[in-house]
């Protein structure tokens, strides 16, 4: 992926990786546009960047994802770079009164909605890249995030077969694999003692300088290495 010169959508924009997304591909001059559900986020980014463009836009409803489509596909139909970035997590058990309504919002928000965008933008005549944010946890789940975890692991597994689907279609497909970062995910505080963001987007743009699909930092590099070790032969005997 060129790291200059292109119109990018990032989801869930506006603040913890995304917004340290947003920030460093404006440094390196391009046009960015993020979404989110809260007007008055998207507002603070805009005013704090004014080149930022910025829509509304509640990814967990269907029709709200298409009207984002038909919104980019009629102002801004040179978009060529889709970053699926959004997503949400919830720190539960099982036994709590609320499990099922919490985990169908993280299904939702982390599985639906990126596979929906990826199937409408991957119809855009300009689209040139698709980029889905897993986890280190797809590969090892944290058992208080059971499904957080589950959905990062579905995306790790979707992404891999988008890649091998859209080959011949020259859309590269990239999976960013973040490990724990000091981000509100999951809640303020729960994160707080483990690397800032700023660390993990200056290791992905060496990354993507060096034309890398998978991109990795701290613990989620050397848990990469021993999934592939293990699948990647068998990946590619499966999907010839």
């Amino acid at each position: 992926m060129q790291i200059s010169n292109n119109k990018i959508l990032i989801t869930g924009g506006a603040s913890g990786i995304g917004l340290g997304l947003t920030e460093r591909f404006l440094k390196e001059h391009n046009t960015v546009i993020i979404c989110g559900r809260r007007a008055e986020v998207l507002a603070e980014i805009a005013q704090k960047h004014p080149s930022v463009i910025t829509k509304v836009c509640d990814l967990s409803d269907e029709t709200e994802r298409i009207d984002l489509f038909n919104w980019i596909e009629e102002n801004h139909s040179d978009l060529n770079v889709l970053i699926n970035n959004a997503g949400i997590q919830n720190w539960m058990s099982v036994e709590d009164e609320n499990f099922y309504e919490k985990a169908s919002e993280e299904i939702t928000t982390n599985i639906l909605a990126p596979i929906h965008l990826a199937n409408l933008f991957s119809s855009l005549k300009s689209i040139k890249t698709i980029v889905n944010v897993t986890s280190g946890l797809a590969f090892i789940p944290l058992a208080k995030a059971p499904v957080y975890c589950a959905t990062k692991a579905f995306m790790r597994s979707f992404t891999l077969s988008l890649r091998r689907l859209l080959q011949d279609s020259n859309i590269e497909v990239i999976e960013m694999i973040p490990p724990a970062l000091n981000t509100d995910l999951g809640g303020k505080g729960i994160h707080d003692a483990y690397p800032p963001v700023s660390e993990f987007i200056e290791s992905i743009f060496e990354q993507l300088k060096e034309g890398k699909v998978e991109l990795t930092f701290g613990m989620s590099e050397g848990r990469l290495q021993a999934n592939n070790d293990v699948i990647v032969k068998g990946f590619n005997m499966m999907n010839p």
